[in-house]
């Protein structure tokens, strides 16, 4: 599904929405939600809905949430550019959640050992082995323009996992690191909710969406998960698309 909106405030506020309903429905089936977040501007407007806009507040069941992250930068978890604390800035402090309830990567450490402990509580906390694969509620997902999503960049080697939940991927055009959720673990979600704003995306949203598949160059197009997926996606960044 494609959602066309105004601009950044109706996209967050849409994916806020739909967001709370996912997780009200998760804790009446099951007692839990978890979701995975994205770093990004998008996100974060996202994330301040949640605590700023008040019935959106009170509906959300913060206590029974448990928070994880579809990628990070190897930064320290206070470094300004990591998605833990853009998270921790924007919504964690004005929220009543438990340490126990947010899942971070450690990704002030070797990127590879960080990897594979994140990956470890992510089996832990799902009470799983390999190759069983978790399946989170929901996963927001941002898209870069060049395709990206999560830490998949464009002709990287995490595009070509299959194995693991969780890779250290060598960026080249950044020259550095960057740790991810895989495309296997992506696509296993029962959701997976894109957030694309801005006109330096439009060409690219329709080339992932409408062009020739070509992974390697869009890896955004690998992700077709076995739930729902939804793009909630503002005027600016869809104004070449062409929807029925």
């Amino acid at each position: 599904m494609i959602r066309i909106l105004k601009n950044l405030d109706q996209v967050s506020s849409a994916a806020a929405e739909e967001l709370v309903k996912s997780a009200v429905s998760a804790v009446e089936k099951r007692g839990v939600f978890r979701i995975a977040l994205s770093g990004g501007s998008t996100p974060k407007t996202l994330f301040s809905n949640l605590v700023s806009d008040q019935e959106f507040k009170k509906q959300m069941p913060w206590q029974s949430t448990h928070f994880f992250w579809s990628d990070e930068r190897t930064v320290p978890p206070d470094h300004a550019d990591s998605n833990f604390r853009m998270a921790r800035e924007a919504m964690f402090k004005h929220v009543e959640v438990s340490e126990t309830q947010i899942h971070r990567i450690h990704a002030e450490e070797d990127p590879n050992h960080a990897a594979e402990e994140y990956e470890k509580e992510i089996r832990k906390h799902f009470n799983i082995s390999a190759p069983q694969l978790p399946s989170f509620d929901l996963i927001l997902l941002g898209m870069g323009p060049d395709g990206h999503t999560a830490s998949l960049f464009p002709g990287t080697e995490a595009l070509k996992e299959q194995k693991r939940l969780v890779v250290s991927n060598w960026v080249s055009k950044f020259n550095t690191h960057r740790i991810t959720f895989t495309v296997p673990l992506i696509n296993h979600a029962a959701a997976v909710m894109f957030l694309v704003c801005g006109e330096d995306k439009a060409a690219t949203l329709k080339a992932v969406l409408e062009g020739p598949r070509d992974p390697e160059v869009y890896p955004s197009q690998l992700i077709k998960p076995d739930g729902d997926l939804i793009w909630f996606v503002d005027q600016a960044a869809g104004k070449l698309l062409e929807l029925d």
